[in-house]
């Protein structure tokens, strides 16, 4: 079978949803049997999200090998309970800058180079490749039609339709329908108008997703397919879902399989069921419990969302409603700590509120509550050990205080990185050059708690996103006072625990990377688990 591309586009404005559409879609086609992969392109000038700030542009969402990309791919990842590369993302600088160094080395023959078609080319070229060796490729374009940012994807996606064919090609216009509450009625000028705009380059949606605060009535679907001239059973009512996990059962039950199977000649029959029981189980739980986030990017939830995400997985298959009190380290006391069942201190950058965060792990170690240190949450962990338990009063990070005496963790200045490949970095390296990012292999300790967690394997892989790394100068004292290293990669501490605490564990990588909604990740399982038994 020929790789068949679908492209979803978005109009009106952003954040609409075309990363949920899109993994929704993939999910009803992967559960039908067949391969599929997913593109995000960003329209952005950035090389990567990796040095965009969390309020700019949300969380920076790592792949297993190593590349900072959109929060979409950790949709996409979620949704199809796979993983992706640095190849199912690419933005606008990235395309500008090959075609330059290509340019600069002579390969175009001293021909001008131009948008068509040089950088169209050059999008094309990615595409296929992306969606090579898969039945399906699902492409979505950041930003809104009309963009002057996203003109040169729309010309290469009308391309690619001439040449793979219509029957290989699928063009999906997500697009907002909004009601107007003093007239009580959904309006489709604004459909009728993105669509126009679509049409006036030479692209024709064959399938419009409205996504609406209410259902569409048949008169305005029938109203959208007249003047959009699409049939009326590709005008597909989207409207607010309790959790994004029901979309690929809402779509289903809206007939989207129809209009795809009419128009790539092929049948598309998924089966949901385990899908579906693990949605009800989100939807009506018969459990529940109280983690404290404990966080200083709390006005942008996105920033965290892939750790969201796992919680949701991981109460999904506990059948477990997890109450999430988000607490501003900034702002925090002993009364926003009490009547929890787990503290969560989650992974961030930057000195702002490390003295809450600190205040919130020596309280879940001294009282007891099961607790989880993500990436900078384990480094505190470490430093707020050796302050209190240990008596090292001035014991610091390198990162806060470049002259601390005792630096608990601290910048080693070369590493390895996925590739294999030896990197240099020092406090003055270029942000985006000196992370320790993508998947490395941690090997666990025998008879401790994350061995048990994870089936006693010896070896497990996830994922980085960090500068610093724990000083194992101070590893003797640690252990001797019962907090043991359990996780090493390459010599470097990985995994924190305490030995006389019911959950007590540090992580330098980011276990939320690698949660999906029917397999969630173990450590974060395992904290649901043991913040349950601690309410009991």
């Amino acid at each position: 079978m020929n790789t068949k591309y679908i492209f979803v586009t978005g109009g009106v404005l952003s954040s609409l949803g075309k990363g949920i559409s899109s993994s929704s879609i993939g999910t009803l086609l992967k559960h039908s049997g067949f391969s599929v992969s997913i593109l995000k392109i960003d329209p952005y000038i950035n090389v990567d999200p990796g040095t965009m700030s969390p309020l700019e542009h949300g969380e920076v969402f790592v792949t297993t090998d190593g590349a900072e990309t959109d929060l979409d791919i950790g949709h996409y990842e979620r949704f199809l309970n796979t993983s992706f590369s640095r190849d199912n993302n690419f933005t606008t600088g990235q395309i500008y800058l090959s075609v330059i160094e290509k340019e600069r080395k002579g390969e175009y023959l001293g021909k001008t180079i131009q948008i068509v078609p040089h950088i169209t080319d050059e999008i094309k070229m990615r595409i296929k490749k992306a969606g090579k060796g898969f039945d399906f490729l699902i492409v979505e374009l950041g930003g809104t039609v009309g963009d002057i940012e996203g003109m040169p994807y729309l010309e290469a996606m009308r391309q690619l339709k001439h040449e793979k064919g219509v029957n290989n090609v699928l063009s999906i216009h997500v697009t907002l329908v909004p009601y107007v509450k003093a007239a009580d009625e959904l309006k489709t000028k604004p459909t009728q108008h993105s669509v126009q705009e679509l049409r006036r380059i030479g692209i024709s949606p064959q399938i419009i997703i409205a996504r609406s605060e209410v259902p569409l009535s048949k008169e305005t679907k029938n109203k959208i397919a007249l003047a959009c001239d699409v049939d009326y059973d590709s005008v597909i009512s989207a409207e607010d879902a309790q959790t994004i996990y029901k979309c690929p059962i809402n779509f289903m039950r809206e007939g989207i399989l129809a209009p795809i199977s009419r128009i790539l000649s092929l049948e598309i029959n998924p089966n949901l069921n385990e899908w579906d029981l693990l949605v009800k189980k989100i939807l009506s739980p018969t459990k529940y419990i109280k983690i404290g986030f404990v966080g200083k990017y709390l006005s942008l939830k996105e920033s965290y969302k892939s750790l969201l995400e796992a919680l949701t997985h991981a109460g999904a298959n506990l059948d477990t409603k997890i109450d999430i009190d988000f607490i501003d380290s900034e702002r925090i006391d002993v009364d926003s700590l009490k009547n929890l069942d787990g503290i969560l201190v989650p992974g961030g950058f930057g000195e702002r509120g490390i003295d809450g965060k600190i205040f919130a792990i020596k309280y879940a170690r001294e009282n007891q509550i099961p607790f989880l240190g993500i990436c900078l949450g384990m480094q505190l962990a470490l430093i707020e050990f050796a302050r209190n338990v240990l008596k090292i009063q001035d014991a610091n990070s390198s990162e806060f205080d470049k002259k601390c005496k005792n630096p608990i963790i601290y910048m080693i200045e070369d590493f390895i990185d996925t590739q294999g490949n030896k990197q240099i970095r020092t406090h003055n390296s270029p942000l985006g050059g000196t992370m320790r990012l993508g998947e490395y292999e941690c090997y666990l300790k025998e008879n401790t708690k994350i061995s048990k967690i994870y089936n006693d394997e010896k070896v497990i892989r996830e994922r980085h996103r960090h500068r610093y790394e724990a000083n194992p100068k101070y590893r003797d004292s640690f252990e001797k006072h019962g907090l043991i290293i359990s996780g090493e990669c390459n010599g470097l501490i990985e995994i924190i625990e305490i030995k006389d605490h019911p959950f007590f564990i540090g992580v330098q990588f980011h276990p939320e990377f690698t949660s999906r909604l029917q397999n969630p990740n173990a450590i974060i399982f395992d904290f649901v688990k043991q913040a349950q038994a601690f309410k009991q």
